[in-house]
């Protein structure tokens, strides 16, 4: 019988631990974006990962806030977050700071996230209103676009669920 692992016996690593450990050289930049529950949800995800940063943008929830803390579950008090008013501001700040910067968006001209390579260079990946997507005049300050293929009838994803799918597509490949 294949028992399930309890809590105690994950090897974690405590708060302290978290916040001194290298951490992946991947911002994540959330492009106005509206719901408090996917805001959490990224938290805990750029925890699970060992994200080094997110940055919120424009009407993105900020900690502390009880219903982010619904979904992010602490990870607030982990991940290294920033607001800025605009996404623009943020962007300006990724390429001062030598970052690649890519929308994570659905776009004429992309690179399906299966055939994206990162290599070892600084990357922000920008993602966008759950309506909207990223705006225009952002994409157009990227780097480049990163499609995630989908077979479907749907035509997009719920951010969290894209921001979950593309960490693990790109940490998988070189973890730390």
């Amino acid at each position: 019988m294949n028992e399930k692992t309890k809590n105690e016996n994950l090897e974690r690593l405590s708060i302290d631990e978290f916040l001194t450990s290298a951490k992946q050289p991947i911002i994540i930049v959330l492009d106005n974006v509206r719901s408090l529950n996917n805001v959490g949800s990224v938290f805990r995800t750029a925890d699970a990962f060992l994200i080094e940063e997110i940055m919120l943008c424009g009407v993105t929830g900020t900690p502390p806030n009880k219903e982010i803390e619904k979904t992010a579950l602490g990870a607030t008090y982990t991940v290294k977050w920033t607001h800025y008013a605009t996404t623009q501001q943020a962007v300006d700040v990724l390429k001062q700071s030598g970052y690649k910067i890519f929308a994570v968006e659905q776009a004429k001209t992309k690179i399906w996230l299966h055939e994206f390579n990162s290599t070892n260079e600084k990357i922000a990946l920008v993602f966008g209103n759950e309506v909207y997507g990223v705006e225009q005049n952002i994409i157009n300050n990227c780097d480049a676009v990163i499609e995630i293929p989908q077979l479907g009838t749907k035509h997009s994803l719920n951010i969290s669920v894209s921001v979950g799918i593309v960490l693990w597509e790109l940490v998988r490949r070189k973890p730390l």
